[in-house]
């Protein structure tokens, strides 16, 4: 599978190296959702070369069943690709972490205060090749058109898009960029998926035990608020499902 350089602007890339699609700003997007899952994973192989990162894109039926789309049908903040470089994660994370939950409980061993970032874990798997094969799966268990987007990083494509899906918390999007190139430095977190307010993150190197899941929870919590909320349990039991873990997913609808 060859995938040629895309740009705005530019000629189509050949039938057979890419299924219909066209240019909605910034992100190329197929017609129709993939039916061969294995073009997410030759995307993948193809990245180093072409520049060009594939998300998955799924079907949303809050839109679908209106006849739109969101790519098109919802606005966008400003491009803040250029501003993710300068943004600190940690001090975002800060400022986004709630400590007023119930009595204090859930947040145990925490409390009003965010705990800072958890320390890097050992890599073990190549982030690029877990998430292509985690893209693949993904693909082939449920219809997802494939996106395709400019980028060096996979982590700046929110901000490169101007990315709304976080708007109810935040309309920073460079900072939520910046967490994400920190999870992809310090977990080989890679963006896989890209939804109307929702993305899902391949993990070459999650937290191995719980000791280790706990900030990372913290760190999830302060991200997505309406993610921690969604879930039963507390703090600890939210680390729980994150030890070994290898596909992170986020909503703030």
């Amino acid at each position: 599978m060859t995938i040629a350089p895309l740009r705005p602007g530019t000629p189509a890339p050949p039938v057979q190296t890419l299924p219909p699609g066209a240019w909605h700003g910034r992100l190329w997007v197929s017609d129709l959702p993939l039916t061969r899952p294995e073009r997410y994973l030759g995307c993948v192989a193809e990245f180093d070369r072409s520049g060009l990162w594939p998300v998955l894109i799924p079907h949303d039926q809050r839109f679908a069943a209106n006849g739109e789309d969101w790519i098109d049908d919802r606005g966008r903040l400003a491009p803040a690709g250029h501003r993710v470089a300068t943004a600190d994660p940690a001090g975002a994370l800060d400022r986004w972490w709630d400590g007023s939950c119930c009595d204090g409980a859930c947040l145990r061993p925490f409390g009003a205060r965010f705990p800072g970032l958890a320390k890097k874990s050992a890599r073990k798997s190549d982030p690029l090749a877990e998430a292509g094969n985690t893209g693949s799966i993904l693909a082939n268990r449920a219809p997802h058109r494939l996106g395709l987007v400019q980028t060096e990083r996979p982590a700046d494509i929110p901000a490169l898009l101007g990315w709304t899906g976080m708007i109810k918390c935040t309309d920073q999007v460079a900072e939520l960029s910046a967490v994400l190139r920190s999870w992809e430095d310090r977990f080989g977190a890679t963006l896989v998926v890209l939804g109307f307010d929702s993305i899902e993150l391949s993990v070459a190197a999650p937290p191995r035990n719980q000791a280790r899941a706990l900030t990372v929870a913290a760190e999830h919590r302060a991200f997505s608020l309406p993610t921690f909320a969604g879930q039963p349990g507390n703090l600890r039991e939210y680390a729980s499902g994150l030890v070994q873990s290898r596909l992170w997913r986020f909503s703030w609808a």
